[in-house]
């Protein structure tokens, strides 16, 4: 019955309204015990406020002065270039803010054409298909590729959104050892009785800054007839002679089947993704990606940030010659000062710490003396392996980098991580 146009209808007794409210209650109650099991465990994530625009030197809400921002993925930084700025005000005046559909039905501009052109001009591929994000990317390619007549090899540390990916599609599933390329190839040879094998990494590892050996990869996927997939996320715009990634980097780019990566780092820093790679592939994709039929097309904005980013990138490699100056000054500084740091020659520089609460409170430290960094831990990197992610941008002066150097000396013996 209909009482105070509320339906008062009861199961065994109990009107529904209390049963929803008990439920309510109870899930309270979970939610509850998880965050402060993740508070206790020292693991808690907060968001810092920022109330300028991104760079090497921002503001940040509740802390007086400025700051030196070292954990930004704007290796290039041209997120704040002004060129990329004045690109996407461009593209929003004549594009509008969004095309309030997916790209399919009617959310398809000569913009995005062109982006996808020159990308798959950048990498020197044939074709390459928009994103919202390379999460995205990653999500729609493995589902609309692989069959369970398939195979997929994956390394055990690759990107969450790889992972994910993966998971999503019906291909047998292998994993190797990270960069253990004996173990790769035990795989590869097990692999052998599917239809297609592809083997899948990150060119750069986000959380520890090491580099796959591709040279070794595509040697093994040619002796088993295989394929390769490399996210480069952490590689494009930055890495390699004129920054085309870890492909370029290491010789491989004619090995290298298909290649994901992100606008959303180094190409401008908004976001957005894309796969690039044979024709035939992405055609496949414009027809069964789920995200790319499902996702609203990438705002015109952005597209134009990203857009003027590349052609910066493909006018001068000087930004890019910077980084690994400025990246070795950093790494070079920090183990003489007596921090062990992850990875080799990428400006991701994770300083190892193991314990979560210390890496936490140093972070905390940090930005007391002026520097922004975060602290990461499990779930996010393996219990155990907690650090501070240090990431070195090309608009990063010598003085930053001595500057940031210096706080991490003065807050690591404040906390007994150096004598």
């Amino acid at each position: 019955m209909w009482a105070g146009n509320v339906w008062r209808a009861s199961l065994s007794g109990v009107p529904c309204g209390r049963r929803a409210l008990s439920a309510l209650a109870q899930l309270r109650g979970i939610l509850e015990g998880e965050l402060e099991g993740i508070r206790e465990a020292g693991t808690w994530k907060s968001e810092r406020v920022i109330t300028s625009r991104q760079g090497p030197h921002i503001y940040v809400d509740g802390v007086s002065g400025g700051i030196l921002n070292f954990c930004a993925n704007n290796y290039l930084g041209l997120s704040s270039h002004p060129e990329v700025i004045q690109a996407g005000l461009q593209a929003l005046e004549e594009f509008g803010a969004g095309l309030s559909s997916v790209r399919f039905i009617c959310g398809t501009q000569s913009i995005h054409k062109n982006l996808e052109a020159k990308i798959a001009r950048f990498h020197q591929r044939e074709d390459a298909i928009l994103y919202p994000s390379c999460f995205d990317a990653n999500a729609g390619l493995f589902e609309a590729l692989l069959t369970p007549e398939d195979a997929v090899l994956s390394d055990e540390l690759n990107h969450a959104s790889i992972i994910d990916g993966i998971r999503l599609c019906k291909a047998h599933k292998y994993r190797y050892g990270h960069l253990d390329m004996a173990d790769l190839e035990a795989k590869l040879q097990e692999a052998q009785k599917h239809r297609l094998r592809l083997v899948a990494t990150d060119g750069a590892f986000s959380m520890d800054g090491d580099i796959a050996p591709l040279q070794e990869i595509c040697c093994l996927a040619s002796r088993y007839g295989a394929l390769v997939f490399v996210d480069e996320c952490h590689a494009t715009g930055f890495l390699g002679p004129t920054g085309r990634g870890t492909d370029e980097l290491l010789g491989v780019m004619d090995q290298v089947t298909i290649i994901n990566s992100t606008l959303g780092k180094a190409l401008g820093g908004a976001s957005g993704g894309y796969t690039t790679g044979p024709g035939s592939l992405v055609s496949l994709l414009r027809q069964r990606a789920r995200p790319y039929l499902f996702s609203n097309s990438l705002p015109p904005a952005v597209v134009g940030c990203a857009s003027k980013a590349l052609d910066l990138l493909m006018e001068s490699n000087t930004i890019v010659q910077s980084m690994a100056a400025k990246t070795q000054r950093f790494r070079s500084k920090m183990e003489a000062a007596g921090f062990t740091i992850s990875g080799a020659s990428h400006p991701i520089c994770p300083v190892m710490l193991g314990d979560a609460r210390l890496a936490s409170r140093m972070a905390d430290d940090m930005l007391k003396k002026g520097i922004f960094v975060i602290g990461f831990s499990y779930p996010v990197v393996p219990k155990g392996k907690a650090r501070i992610r240090v990431q070195i941008s090309a608009v990063h002066s010598e003085e930053d980098i001595d500057r940031c150097v210096e706080a991490f000396v003065e807050v690591g013996r404040l906390h007994g991580a150096l004598p």
